[in-house]
Formats: structure tokens, sequence, C-alpha cells
């Protein structure tokens, strides 16, 4: 891409200016250096100059120079295997399925065994998932292989003896089997392999892990560098948001859309001080150091990066509203490019103009660098330099900075001198004063959307652009531009829901208790009959809204990307459009965080349902529901069914990962003709392999049920009271081939139930009622049953009358009681008497779900119950979630690993056979029936 102030031409013989212009190179850059040696620095007429090659094509329209980088990059995916997955890419259903490896804390021992691992501990939210240490079987006789360790902050001196064409040609060697991989090549070369829903869930669970993410991804094998804008559009954070004047509250809003402050860290030729080091310091608050960006002082840090080069990274610092805790009074960006700005013009020019502020880590100025820099004299960026002068040449760089002075419109205070004697404390201070005048004065803010927009100007691919993308984007904003108000939506254009369904539900309801009576009048049941057949009717006359139709067709696309890029757009949409800002802290994954004051309330009421996805499916389900009811009722010809293909719709979204709903979160409710035919099409689809085992999880919202799902099969429910729908979800994981035989089942069918279980016992009874009876529901169809606690006295009564109502019928899943920590940082080992306490005499909620069981023995302890036996293993304490203060706190190393082991316990149950045996679909179909 053209660059204003420089001209470069290609001389095709000598190269009298090497010494000059490149010094000094490190190992990993030496690919690069047949340009860099090749290359003349010449001023054209004025001070306006070009980048360019001596054959008249720019930067960007060479094709003939990455011709060796083709091949490192081929070799460095065949390394980690990866090499099969550039035209099919890896997809984020292959990286879900359970197989041999979930149940084991395994390491990697080859290197292609690292990808999967990294995958693994990232989807369990593993501090550690950036180790790409191998474990190997070193022979007796086996010699350590020598290997040159570099890293962007080492320097190599080259040899004036040396044959000069032989060391520009020469190639540091690629890792071998015995050789560790930077973790930042391993991380490049999977997104590489990965198709855009993989990236955007490598990207998402990073940001979760505190993790610098990939914000440009070079592509050496075609020279196309690619900004990942899509990637990021999942993130959403939490921060504390102070107006200058008045009350400060917490705001939520996507990384991709919120504007702030963009700050630059780059390094210059070399540099001995480490770029990832000083941000880490800058982004951390006390004396306890985070690592976000990787550096050369982590394990396999020094490792030499092969494909990394020309990676630039994003951070960002949200505060929190405690002074203690905050560094600063906004959100700020930070971007940290990796290699030299010499060797990837292209990156440094795209964040010159995207930052605030750019820092310069260098030691020595020279001519190459001085031109590098002239080039950015029309800049309006500040550019500070912060330099190491006993390592280069004092005197040069003196007189060249002497010379940018007036150029980049910088003085004295703008260069930073940082030697070995330097106190770090007070240097990053210094940085972070810096970096705090700069937010005073009016400056840059940008959001990573508008950085997109600038990575486009200059030439860059941005994920974003592909076709099927744009094209499910725009009908989304067909359907959403049209929603002013949630509420008035609902009732215009989702007709089937409200008053009708809910009318039609307590009928069936009714309907379905007579069937248990003993001797029901025949006159109450064709009446109950003759009403839902009205209300029913009544549904069927109507005709899909237009936003309905048009979310039947995305969904309806042939392109399975088209209709998976639909979908996370209306997610997105939805909760832009139709949610108000929050003001409150919401006790997301992203953004959890303890109530002040102690537990949280869980006998809140209901909390207002947001529209989201489920509200079109649930359309689609009653206009099923409502044709199906009349075609068993002989009022409507099958010939004339309109929405029979509804169920197939949604067995295909089940099969792709998204979660459907179960019952429905309005009416709490099953509308059972929908589900049992989205049921019987998925075990169409699934031929054979249709075995099933069914995991539930219980528990009162806030109790981090679906974050433990989430973090422990990497799934996608929604977490948090205050945005998650009412409903219970179900989410469909596929069990590898090589190991369904094993483990007894070809797929594991997990339901989340949602905010269904509302933790207080109401004086009518009737709110009590209907939870018992949906716990109930959701434990009968399970084969194993994990039971989310707040505290662990605090078993709500409706779960407790759910067990007392399944032991009579012989019908107990194998259960897990869980205790998160959802306060404290970290929380030691299994306490024995919160063992003690969840088998103590019962409570009050204890002996009202007895007595309404009508126990002949009375309330009895759960300990009395025969399903439960103390010595064994059922109850386990989660420690905390974060390990820190939110929103900069990264998820902590001791959940991660209480998750999987947790994990393992529980796929070892289902392969031993300690659940309830094992259903295919056409059982569980008969299940629902019954239940």
């Amino acid at each position: 891409m053209a660059s204003p102030g420089i001209e470069v031409e290609l001389l095709g013989k000598g190269h009298s200016d090497l010494g000059e212009v490149a010094p000094e190179i490190k190992a990993s850059e030496r690919r690069t250096a047949v340009a860099i040696a090749d290359l003349e620095w010449r001023e054209m007429e004025g001070d306006d100059c070009e980048f360019r090659y001596g054959d008249g094509t720019n930067e960007a329209q060479d094709n003939d120079f990455p011709t060796v980088e083709r091949s490192r990059l081929q070799e460095m995916l065949s390394l980690l295997g990866l090499e099969t997955y550039q035209v099919q890419k890896l997809s984020l259903q292959d990286s879900l399925q359970i197989s041999f490896d979930s149940m084991k804390n395994w390491a990697p021992q080859v290197p292609k065994d690292l990808p999967w691992n990294f995958l693994r501990k990232l989807q369990a939210l593993n501090a550690d998932a950036r180790n790409t240490t191998m474990v190997l079987d070193v022979l007796p006789d086996a010699r350590p292989v020598e290997k040159e360790s570099q890293m962007e902050e080492e320097i190599i001196y080259w040899d004036p003896a040396d044959d000069l064409a032989a060391d520009i040609y020469s190639f540091s060697e690629l890792p071998t089997p015995d050789t560790p991989v930077n973790p930042l090549d391993l991380l490049c070369a999977l997104l590489i392999s990965s198709d855009s829903f993989l990236q955007q869930e490598i990207v998402l669970k990073m940001a979760l892990c505190q993790f610098a993410l990939p914000l440009v991804l070079p592509d050496s094998e075609n020279h196309y560098h690619t900004f990942l804008l899509w990637a990021m559009r999942g993130i959403v954070r939490t921060w504390w948001s102070q107006p200058p004047r008045g009350m400060g509250s917490f705001r939520e809003d996507s990384v991709v859309l919120s504007r702030a402050p963009a700050f630059a860290f780059v390094r210059m030729d070399v540099s001995s001080n480490s770029k990832s080091q000083l941000l880490n310091a800058v982004l951390s608050p006390g004396h306890r150091q985070w690592d976000c960006f990787w550096h050369r002082d982590l394990n396999l840090g020094t490792n030499a990066r092969e494909i990394s080069d020309g990676l630039v990274e994003i951070s960002w610092f949200f505060p929190s509203g405690r002074e203690d805790l905050d560094i600063f009074p906004e959100p700020v960006t930070f971007l940290n490019l990796r290699g030299d700005i010499g060797s990837h013009w292209l990156q440094f020019k795209l964040l010159t103009e995207i930052s605030s502020a750019v820092f310069i880590l260098t030691d020595n100025i020279s001519k190459k660098e001085y031109k590098l820099l002239y080039s950015m004299k029309e800049s309006t960026t500040k550019y500070y330099f912060i330099l190491s002068p006993y390592r280069g040449k004092r005197n040069t760089n003196l007189r060249f900075l002497n010379k940018l002075i007036p150029v980049l419109k910088i003085d004295h205070s703008h260069v930073l001198v940082k030697v070995s004697s330097t106190d770090s404390d007070s240097f990053v201070k210094r940085i972070r004063a810096i970096v705090g005048n700069v937010l005073r004065a009016p400056c840059r803010r940008v959001s990573v959307e508008d950085m997109a927009q600038a990575a486009r100007k200059l030439g860059l691919k941005v994920d974003e652009d592909c076709e099927e993308c744009q094209k499910a984007k725009d009908r989304m904003e067909r359907i959403t531009r049209k929603i002013k108000d949630s509420d008035a939506y609902r009732r215009d254009e989702l007709r089937l829901q409200g008053d009708p369904w809910r009318k039609a539900a307590q009928v069936e309801k009714e309907f379905c208790q007579l069937q248990w009576a003993v001797d029901p009048p025949e006159k109450h049941r064709a009446e109950l009959r003759r009403r839902l057949l009205e209300l029913r009717m009544q549904q069927n006359s109507h005709d899909p809204s237009s936003g309905v139709q048009e979310f039947i067709s995305g969904i309806s696309s042939p392109s399975l990307s088209e209709k998976q890029y639909f979908l996370r757009w209306m997610e997105w949409g939805l909760a832009r459009v139709a949610q108000p800002r929050l003001r409150q802290p919401p006790e997301t994954l992203l953004t959890l965080r303890p109530k002040h004051g102690g537990a949280t309330d869980l006998g809140e009421p209901l909390w207002p349902e947001p529209l989201g996805v489920e509200h079109f499916l649930r359309e689609m389900g009653q206009f099923y529901e409502a044709e199906s009811c009349l075609v068993e009722a002989g009022r409507l010809p099958a010939g004339q069914r309109r929405f029979a293909h509804f169920p197939g719709l949604a067995s295909e979204l089940l099969l792709t990962g998204l979660p459907l709903e179960l019952i429905d979160g309005s009416t709490l409710s099953m509308p059972i003709r929908w589900v049992t035919g989205l049921l019987k099409e998925l075990h169409v689809r699934l031929e054979r392999r249709s075995r099933l085992v069914v995991l539930s999880t219980l528990g009162v919202p806030g109790t981090g049920k679906s974050t433990l799902l989430n973090t422990m099969f990497g799934l996608r429910f929604a977490t948090g009271k205050s945005c998650s729908p009412r409903g219970a979800f179900m989410q469909l994981i596929t069990v590898a081939e090589g190991f369904s035989q094993d483990l007894g089942c070809d797929h594991i069918l997990v339901i989340d139930s949602g905010g269904l279980i509302g933790g207080a016992l109401t004086s009518a009874g009737d709110r009590f009622e209907l939870e018992a009876s949906l716990a109930t529901l959701l434990m009968g169809l399970s084969n194993v049953t994990v039971i989310s606690l707040a505290e662990t006295k605090d078993i709500p009564a409706a779960i407790l009358h759910a067990f007392l109502r399944l032991e009579k019928t012989g019908h107990m899943p194998n259960y897990q009681f869980v205790y998160q920590n959802l306060h404290d940082v970290s929380v030691p080992g299994p306490r024995p008497r919160d063992k003690r306490q969840l088998l103590d005499p019962p409570g009050d909620l204890s002996r009202a779900a007895a007595q309404m069981e009508k126990q002949s023995d009375g309330f009895r302890a759960l300990a009395g119950l025969a399903f439960c036996d103390p010595e064994k293993q059922h109850i386990w304490h989660i420690p905390g979630l974060w390990h820190g203060a939110p929103p900069m706190a990264a998820v902590s190393l001791a959940y991660s690993e209480a998750i999987f082991e947790l994990k393992r316990c529980l796929l070892e149950n289902i392969r031993n056979g300690l659940s309830n045996q094992n259903k295919n679909i056409q059982q569980l179909i008969e299940l629902v029936r019954r239940l």
C-alpha cells in the first residue's frame, strides 16, 4: 500500500547499504531480509516519497516475494497437523466433540497434539492454555537438540567476515517434532485453519482469560493480512462509567462498538526493552502483574516466531469504580505489533491512523528508520520514543531525533530512556501519566468497527466482508429496523404468543391432569377439548408476520454458513435494539460480579424477558402446534398443512449448536407437539447415531449453572439473570464415533433449566407447585442431573420436591450437588462441614416439600432419602469464577480445574453405567409424552 514520504527501489545487484540499513536483524525476520537488503531509500523532489519496488509495483501488489514464506507457513501447518484444514476449515462443532481426551488431563507429546490441547484448555477457560510445552519420550541415547532461541527483543549480530548473500538467504530452521512451538505461532496457525465461528469462539474464550486478542492476523502465504472484526463481535464487557457531572453507573456494550482512545506499542529495528512486559505492567494494578500479552520471560517465550510476525494484538483497560484498582478513569485500548515496523509497514500505518499515541521502542535510529518516520509527518498521532542508548548509537540517535522534532511535532518530553538501572515502577507510572495526559486532552476515540474501516482503506482484508456474512447482516437489519418497542413488536408481529398461547397452555395442562383422574367427567373433558380447538383455530387463522417470514427465510438458507451468520447477527441485533442499557452490573460470564452485602437474593420475582431469537422460534412452534392440533381433531386436512417443515428447520439449528427452547419461558409449559416433532426430525437426521444421554442442570438463577455448562462443554447457554431468557433450553453435543461405543451413547443432550426455578415458596403455592412439576419433568427426562447451589443449605424446595416424587417412581438420575462460591476470590478445598449442612435436618422449605408429597413418615432430611449415600462423592465445591476483581479479572485457574474434574466424573459415571439406562431419541419422545 502506498505510503507518503518514502520511495524504495529494488537495486537488483549489490548490497552496499546493508550494513547501514540492517546491521542487526533477528533470525525470524531473515525471510524479509531479501527485501531489506535490496531496498534503497531515495528521496524524491520535495519531501514526498512513495514506498515502491523497482518494478513499479507497490507492497500489496508484489506476488513474487513471499515464495519462501508460503513454504514456511505450510511447513508449520504440517508440523501441527493442520494442513488438512486449509480447504475444509476446522469448525466449532469439530472442536466440541466428546472423545477419549475429554476424560483425561493429558499433556501434548508431539506438535500435532498442540492445537487440540490448546482448544481443550481454552474451552475450559484455563489460564495455562498458551503453554505449549510438550512432554517428550526421550530415548536413553537421545541427545538434546541444540536450538537457537530468539525473541523480538533479542539481537543477532552479523559477522562482516561471513558471506553476506548466504546470510541473507539463510533461514532459521523450522521447529522439529522435538522443538517447542512458539504460542503465537500456534495461535496464528490455528486461526488460519479455523472457520469464522471457531475463530469467534477462540477469541471470546481468550477474552474471558484476559489474554491479548489477535486483531490483525498475518498470512504470509498469500501476503494478505486479515482484520478480525467478526471474531470480536461476541465480546461484551461491563465497566464503570463516570460522567464529569452526576452519578456514575455501570455500562454494558460490545467491544466492537464502544469507542475509546487507542495507544499502540511498536518496535523499530531492535529494542532491549520488551513491549509486552511493559504493556502488562501498565495494565496491571498494584504489584500483581497479569500476563495479558505473551512475553519472553514466560515459558517458551524465547522460542523463535516463524509465522506470527506482523500480528497485531489488542487489549483493553476497563474501570471498575474502585479507586484502588482503576488506573485510568475510562476505557482505554492498547495495541501491540509483533515484529519490526520496517518489516510490517502496512500494520504500522494502520496503527498510526487509529491510535491517539504511538510508543516506539528502539535502541537505534538509523537513516532507514528516520525516513520511515519522516513519512508520518502529516499524521496527527502523538509519538513517544523509549530508548536504551547504551545498546545503540547515542550520537546518531540524538541527531535523527533532533531532525524528527519539527516533523513529528514532538519535544524532549516525548523521549524516554530506560536502561537496566531504571526503576521499573517509576517508569510504568510515567507511561501511565503520559496516557492520562492524552486522555484529558481532546483525542481520537475509535471503536473496533472504526479500526476495520481504516484497515479496508489500506487494503487489508476484513473477515466480516464475505458475501454470506453481509447477506445475513442485511436480512437481520430488515427485521430489527422495525423494532421500536419490544413489547409492541411482540404484540403486533409475534401474534401467536401472549394471551392465545397462555390460555391454550392452561387448557392443555388441565386436560393433561384430567388424564390421571380416576373417573374424569366426560362433559368437562369435552369442554376442555372445545376450548382448546377454539384457541388453536384462532391461532391458525393468522399468517406469519413479515418479520417472522424473513426469519424463516434466514434459517432456510441452503448455505450453512449464511444460516449461522444470520443467527449470530440476530442475537446481537436483537440485544441492541430490544434491551435498555444496564445500570446494574449483570451477572454474566463476562461481567459476573458479587452483589454487595452477601449472597444473592434467591427469592426475587421473575425478571422481564428480553426479546431474542427464541421468540421467533417460539412463534414458529405455535404455528406448528395450532396446525397439528387441528389436523389431529380432523378440522384440517393433512394435505393443507403449511408449517409441517418447521420442526426440520429447528432440528438443523440444534445440530449446528444453537440452544433450543424445551420449556417455554413465557407460559412455563412445554409445547409437546413442537418438541416431539423436533425430536422426530432429529432422529431422522441422525439415523443410526441416535443413542442419547440426557444431562440437566437445576438451580435458581444466579448460581452459575449456565456458566458451568458453558465452561465444561463449550456450550452457548445464556448467562445472567438480567439478560437470560426464562425457559429451559437444550443443546446437543456430539460424541466422536471412535468413543461412542465406549461411552455408550452417540450424543449428549444438555438441558439448562434457565430461570424456571425461582427458589421462593409463595403463600398460594401455585408458583411453587409449577416449579416443582417442572423440576420433576427435567429430572425425569435426565440420566444425569447437576444441582447448582449458591449455598449448600439452600436446596430449593421445588428440587427437593422432585427428588421425593422421583424416589417413589424409582426413576432416579445420577446426581451431583455443586456448591459454587460466587463471591470469594478463592475458596479452599472441600469442607466437611458443608456436606454435613447439606444432610442436616430440613428447614421450612424441606418441610413444605415433604408435606406437599404427603409423606407418611413426615418430613425427612435429604440424608434420609434412599438415593443419598453420604460416603459417596455427590458433592462438589467449585472455587470462585474470577481471579481478581471484574471487569479486569481473569477466570481463575482453580475454577477451570475444578470444572474439568466434575466433567471427568460425569463422563466416567456415564461410561460406567451409573446413570439411568441410556435411551435413543424414540424412547426420549415417549418419555416426554408420559411425563
